[in-house]
């Protein structure tokens, strides 16, 4: 609790709105046969956090953009990624599917978390690799390419390493290949994709890569009243 306790108050609020969720996708859990996979890493997170977040302090900003993904992950973990209903809530909003409205022969939910994950990435590893590892600008760039690639090739090693020791009904639900050969492949280009359309945005003297917020920085000076005025010495 201490450790939490030193935690920013935005953060703290999103951790609990990621935990809520995870303890929502639990109830009539539809592929319970794939649950403790899928919602593993998500657990470990949540108990970490504090932890981590005291150990090594990151900007609200990027443990925003970690939460989103952990977020848009606990839904697709919910519906084993190949079952996410998206087609049905479209198709109640607007009276038709956007697996019609596109010509969509698949379940695409998992390619907008590949993609997700290389846009969302960009700013927590900038933010880790300037202030932490002492990267420039363009350096730290290459460090959020590196990333993307390296874990979304974890990934897919991890997923067919699965398939061998896995039951074969357990593997394919949770690989998601929906019967597509390439599917590592998009996936990992997709991730790509995502934190390059990210590092390309146009930024004013990249100062947002040149600035890296610290929220220690944010904490009272001692000395200071609430008034703003120093105090007596």
């Amino acid at each position: 609790m201490h450790a939490l306790a030193t935690i920013p108050a935005a953060q703290r609020r999103l951790l609990g709105l990621l935990l809520a969720l995870l303890l929502l996708a639990q109830i009539d859990q539809p592929y319970p046969e794939v649950a403790l996979l899928q919602h593993i890493p998500t657990a470990l997170l949540l108990a970490l956090s504090p932890w981590l977040l005291r150990r090594w302090p990151m900007s609200t900003a990027s443990v925003a953009c970690i939460i989103l993904f952990m977020a848009l992950h606990t839904l697709g973990g919910r519906y084993a990624y190949s079952n996410v209903p998206y087609d049905d809530w479209a198709r109640a909003l607007t009276g038709t599917s956007l697996s019609d409205a596109f010509g969509w022969t698949r379940n695409h939910y998992d390619r907008l978390v590949h993609f997700a994950f290389g846009a969302l990435s960009v700013i927590p590893v900038v933010e880790i690799a300037r202030r932490w590892g002492g990267l420039g600008p363009r350096g730290a760039g290459l460090a959020v390419l590196g990333w993307v690639l390296a874990i979304s090739c974890l990934y897919e090693i991890f997923e067919w390493l699965l398939t061998i020791v896995a039951a074969g009904e357990t593997a394919d639900r949770y690989n998601g290949q929906q019967g597509d050969i390439w599917d590592a492949q998009k996936d990992m280009a997709l991730a790509l994709l995502g934190a390059i359309l990210v590092l390309a945005i146009p930024r004013r003297d990249r100062r947002c890569y040149a600035q890296v917020h610290d929220p220690r920085d944010d904490r009272p000076a001692r000395g200071v009243q609430a008034g703003g005025r120093e105090g007596a010495g």
